[in-house]
């Protein structure tokens, strides 16, 4: 299957801006955490569950996606909600998918 090149940037896209947020999800439990987020909204227990990764862990992996504007949260009594900021996020992931796909998985 061929891949078609990406159309050249326009000028005035910041470059830096999106090695910031693809440098957030060059992780493997993040980018497992926005795959859980992309299905509904999960708490940092159900994430620690789902991933068998300590509590910690999680959050740190979380504040990482928050401040990348990955992720928001929604409070809700004693309970915090983390969800996907955009659903284009999920998109990001399934492309990145196709392209690993198409390349044979990236190892040469």
């Amino acid at each position: 299957m061929a891949v078609e090149p990406a159309p050249p940037s326009a000028p005035g896209h910041d470059h830096a801006a999106v090695a910031r947020l693809l440098h957030a999800l060059a992780e493997p439990h993040r980018l497992s955490m926005v795959h859980l987020l992309a299905r509904s909204e999960h708490r940092v227990v159900d994430l620690t569950s789902e991933l068998g990764l300590a509590q910690s862990t999680v959050s740190v992996h979380l504040a990482t996606l928050r401040d990348a504007g990955l992720v928001d949260v929604r409070r809700e009594g004693r309970s915090s909600w983390y969800r996907l900021a955009r659903p284009e996020v999920a998109h990001i992931l399934t492309d990145a998918e196709r392209v690993v796909e198409a390349t044979g998985g990236g190892s040469r």
